[in-house]
């Protein structure tokens, strides 16, 4: 049986190009059907192994290389493919991440990662040695997180992160992430951590204390807390890492008995159940955006971070509000807005807190502590597909391998919850604790790149091509044919087995659009911008490349095809599948 693929041509192409096809190039232009003016159709058949649809304005010609006998392969070509004379190689003048062009050298197309990694930065990895080793062990985002630390230490981090990217050659993104306005714990008087044991009274307090803290005292920083807590109530800390139970209130101060022993970390979220259920009619009073949160997103605008997350959405009111805030603040900002799904309030404005961002991440620490634990998994399920259905890219984080903190070695329950994230296509997964004050952070994010690879070859191995039924999300009509295009090159790209696809794009959506589809062969995505390179970093499957080009498409692949050969990235014969938000087009061809 044929493969059926459908086409959108642009309808102000010109034709005077016919003339000089090469006469092993079949050109068909059949009679159009009776579809609407502006939807004709045409079929050309001629190649037996590949069924074209051209859906156009016009009759705009459709080119099937091969000899008819089934063994070519079709080629739906611009005024651009006849052929490439290599330029003189340039190599300065294209810029890919040096691991991985490392990996394409050594093995090849089909050896690289396709799910990111995000690392967040702590005083474990903050230096420039341990920023660059977190590089080389294939950290695509960084994250900041602005629940530690000043705002100067936090812009020194950002430097070291730029002057990685400029002296390096990396493409290092940078996420910032907010505190928010929840219920949490205060410092530890300069202590990094505290273990709290089993059976311990710790004291939870709202007062404000001149001198050191005393011994198992915990600051609070919601004023309301001892009122509204009970005797009897159990309060969990950081999704319920550590519990305790509410034994005597005294004033400001709240004496509790820990019954789950763990690590306490500065900052930790705090929330309190009570016969069952949680206790959020506090917490849902609380604004999402909090007064510091405010002066924070100032501070990433102003060092021109590439994500900014926002915790604890409720709605997407608060998305469209801060989206609103960063471009009048900054006309020429490039900051994406990353949707924290943490709480009940996110999980029932799902769809509209996604359609709203530039992309999610699965909290599931504090998600844990709003929901029962086993609806966790089902969950994460929702809303990874949910983020793939509206086309934004989504992180999974909190506790993938927690054990790591303290063990150089993951547990195996944790290795099977990163293999079911990578399983499920997340673009991205996220070291929390484990990168930013674990004594291993080099070692679990080997783990988390060991793990998606072999998790990814297994998927490719067993030829698991998901069914692309994907909805639509353009607006217009031309968003439609982007995404037409590109799920048809992702089916060729799987069907014939080729190397790789190349996409030509200015803001990133063809590239986003080519991701969301997850084919089996990497992605190639040159933008000429810098800004848009890095935020491509956190997508599934694309290597982004910084490249100069035109409308041009024949002066980009000619271009494209001498700059990486000269680097050895690809070689005479490989097969590539080429698409452009510039011209609307799928371009099939071996590498001249």
């Amino acid at each position: 049986m044929s493969q059926s693929l459908n086409l959108f041509t642009p309808s102000t192409r010109s034709h005077s190009h016919l003339a000089s096809i090469p006469k092993h190039y079949h050109y068909f232009c059949l009679k159009p059907s009776s579809l609407p003016a502006g939807d004709r159709a045409f079929t050309v058949t001629e190649f037996p192994s590949i069924k074209v649809n051209a859906l156009s304005s016009d009759l705009d010609p459709v080119l099937v290389s091969g000899n008819g006998t089934g063994g070519g392969v079709g080629e739906v070509l611009s005024n651009a493919s006849r052929g490439y004379a290599l330029a003189v190689p340039d190599s300065s003048s294209i810029e890919v991440d040096a691991v991985t062009e490392a990996e394409l050298k050594e093995n090849g197309f089909r050896s690289t990662r396709r799910t990111k990694l995000v690392c967040t930065i702590g005083p474990a990895t903050c230096g420039f040695e341990q920023l660059e080793a977190l590089a080389v062990g294939g950290m695509n985002v960084a994250r900041i997180n602005m629940c530690h630390g000043t705002r100067e230490w936090h812009r020194t981090v950002i430097d070291r992160v730029r002057r990685l990217n400029e002296e390096k050659g990396y493409a290092v993104a940078i996420m910032m992430d907010t505190e928010g306005s929840e219920i949490h714990m205060g410092d530890f008087g300069g202590a990094s951590s505290a273990k709290a044991e089993d059976g311990e009274i710790w004291t939870f307090s709202v007062r404000a204390f001149d001198s050191a803290l005393p011994e198992r005292t915990i600051i609070v920083n919601y004023e309301g807390f001892a009122e509204d807590v009970k005797i009897g109530d159990e309060l969990l800390v950081d999704g319920g890492m550590v519990r305790f139970e509410v034994i005597e209130k005294i004033g400001p101060d709240v004496k509790c008995r820990c019954t789950d022993p763990g690590l306490l970390l500065p900052r930790a979220n705090l929330t309190f159940w009570r016969d069952g259920s949680l206790v959020r009619e506090r917490n849902a009073m609380l604004p999402t955006i909090s007064s510091k949160d405010w002066l924070d997103i100032d501070f990433g605008i102003q060092e021109g971070v590439d994500f900014i997350a926002i915790s604890f959405v409720k709605s997407a009111e608060v998305i469209t509000h801060l989206k609103s805030y960063i471009a009048a603040r900054s006309r020429d900002s490039d900051v994406a807005v990353i949707a924290k799904i943490e709480s009940i309030d996110s999980l029932k404005n799902l769809e509209e807190i996604i359609q709203a961002s530039d992309g999610a991440m699965v909290a599931r620490g504090d998600l844990g502590a709003q929901i029962p634990l086993e609806q966790v998994p089902s969950a994460q399920q929702r809303i990874v597909q949910v983020c793939r259905q509206l086309n934004k890219p989504v992180i999974v984080a909190s506790q993938l391998l927690e054990s790591m903190i303290e063990y150089p070695t993951p547990t195996r329950a944790e290795v099977a919850d990163v293999s079911e994230a990578v399983r499920q296509r997340a673009d991205a997964l996220m070291l929390s604790g484990e990168s930013a004050m674990g004594q291993y952070p080099e070692k679990a994010l080997a783990v988390l790149r060991s793990v998606s690879l072999r998790i990814e070859r297994w998927w490719r191995e067993e030829k698991r091509h998901e069914a692309m039924e994907l909805p639509e999300v353009g607006s217009s009509f031309s968003d439609s044919i982007s995404e037409e295009i590109c799920i048809s090159a992702a089916k060729m790209a799987n069907n014939l087995g080729v190397d790789a696809l190349f996409v030509y794009t200015k803001g990133g959506h063809m590239a986003s659009l080519l991701s969301r589809c997850r084919p089996d062969c990497p992605i190639f995505a040159f933008t000429s911008t810098t800004s848009v390179r890095r935020r491509l970093n956190l997508q599934w499957g694309l290597i982004p490349f910084r490249l100069s080009f035109s409308d041009d498409m024949e002066s980009n692949l000619n271009k494209t095809f001498s700059l990486l050969k000269a680097r050895n990235l690809i070689k005479s014969g490989d097969l590539v599948i080429a698409v452009s938000d510039m011209l609307q087009s799928i371009q099939v061809m071996n590498i001249p």
